[in-house]
C-alpha cells in the first residue's frame, strides 16, 4: 500500500506541515510508524481524510461550499481565548457579529485580531470563514 509523509500528505491536501501534523495529532487522520519511526499516512486513510477535508474546501472564487447563504465578510476586532471555549468578534460595516467557538476551532483557523473573515449566519448559528 501507498504510504505517505506528513509533507507529502500536507502538500496534496493543499495545507501546512503544521496543520496536518496537529490532524495526525488530534487523530483525524490515523498514522503508522515507518522504517526509521518516522510518522506515516496510509494512502487509503489519506484518499478517505481527503473527501472528508474536500466538502468544506473553498470553490474556484475563493469562496466556501456552504449552506449559509447569510454572509457578513468583515474584519476580526477581537478574540478571547478561554481553556475549552473562545468568543470571536467581527465588524462587517455597521455590524457587530459575536460568535462563541471551541479554542481548537478558532486555532485551526488561525483567527487573529486585524485579519478579514466572514461570518456566516444560519438559524440561530454563526460560522467563522477565514478569508
Amino acid at each position: 500500500m501507498q504510504s505517505y509523509t506528513i509533507g507529502q500528505a500536507a502538500r496534496l491536501l493543499g495545507v501546512s506541515p503544521d496543520t496536518a501534523r496537529r490532524w495526525t495529532d488530534a487523530g483525524r487522520i490515523a498514522v503508522h510508524r515507518g522504517e526509521g519511526g518516522r510518522r506515516l499516512i496510509g494512502g487509503r486513510a489519506l484518499a478517505a481524510f481527503s473527501l472528508e477535508v474536500g466538502q468544506g474546501a473553498p470553490t474556484e472564487d475563493g469562496e466556501p461550499y456552504t449552506s449559509a447563504r447569510n454572509a457578513f465578510p468583515g474584519i476580526v476586532t477581537a478574540v478571547t481565548l478561554g481553556d475549552v471555549a473562545a468568543q470571536v468578534e467581527i465588524q462587517a460595516g455597521p455590524h457587530r457579529l459575536v460568535s462563541p467557538l471551541t479554542r481548537e476551532a478558532v486555532e485551526e483557523l488561525g483567527l487573529e485580531v486585524g485579519m478579514r473573515a466572514t461570518a456566516r449566519v444560519k438559524s440561530t448559528s454563526v460560522h467563522i470563514d477565514r478569508v
